[in-house]
């Protein structure tokens, strides 16, 4: 699997149940949310600003797609979860198994962020993302087409701890006949 395939098989609307570890309050949490994955055309407007940003060539862009998600946590009185990010993948030009995944809102920090990324021989998508106070590692494998697996950990800006860890089964929602 490369980028291109794992972008296009992760296009559509997805409900995520995911359970999270926050080691540093010694609490679980579980959260539902609805997730959309949508196609963005590789002469997107905010797909080049993205990679202007960060001084990169729109032209090593492939597959862009916009992520929106909106969810509700177990965790106390808490609010909606939701939000949404624009993600644009730069394949490495030697490797077309690795690469680069800038994102204009981050998973650990509300900041705009690139990860490295690769793929292991049985078709895992890896993404390392260092932010400035934490580092996020997440890992997204396909059961079927229409089942995923996504495990994410929050790890400290070294590396040296876990704060967080999760796992997330998502399912995506077929049209009904």
């Amino acid at each position: 699997m490369d980028i291109r395939e794992f972008v296009e098989q992760s296009i559509g609307n997805w409900r995520s149940q995911r359970s999270a570890h926050h080691l540093a309050f010694g609490h679980f949490e579980a959260v539902l949310s609805d997730i959309e994955i949508v196609s963005l055309a590789e002469d997107d407007p905010e797909a080049i600003a993205l990679c202007n940003s960060y001084n990169i060539d729109p032209q090593l862009a492939v597959s862009p797609f916009r992520m929106s998600w909106e969810g509700q946590s177990d965790w106390e009185d808490s609010e909606a979860i939701k939000g949404t990010c624009v993600l644009v993948p730069i394949p490495d030009p030697e490797d077309p198994l690795r690469g680069s995944l800038l994102r204009d809102r981050g998973y650990a920090e509300e900041m705009a962020a690139i990860g490295k990324y690769h793929f292991t021989d049985d078709g895992t998508f890896v993404l390392t993302t260092p932010y400035d106070r934490a580092s996020a590692e997440e890992k997204i494998w396909f059961i079927n087409p229409n089942v995923r697996c996504r495990v994410s950990l929050i790890k400290t800006s070294t590396g040296s701890g876990v704060v967080t860890a999760s796992f997330s089964s998502e399912i995506r929602q077929t049209a009904k006949a």
